[in-house]
């Protein structure tokens, strides 16, 4: 059963990987699965997880965020 519960839960990752799509995926043609996983990793990990702002966390990248609130 589908509740408002679990429809919140995922509206991150359906988020995530509508900007994952968006700003990767759909500007790409992959010769192979394993160029895709590691032009993705390769996303995530670098650009994604430290330098793309994000509006959760006041507009800022996470390793930045990070800097800033460790020293709190």
């Amino acid at each position: 059963m589908i509740t408002s519960y679990t429809v919140n839960l995922t509206r991150p990752v359906e988020s995530f990987f509508g900007t994952l799509k968006r700003e990767l995926v759909y500007h790409r043609h992959y010769g192979t699965r394993d160029e895709a996983k590691q032009d993705i990793f390769e996303y995530i990990e670098v650009f994604y997880n430290r330098q793309r702002r994000h509006s959760t966390i006041g507009y800022c990248a996470p390793a930045e965020y990070e800097v800033r609130t460790a020293v709190a």
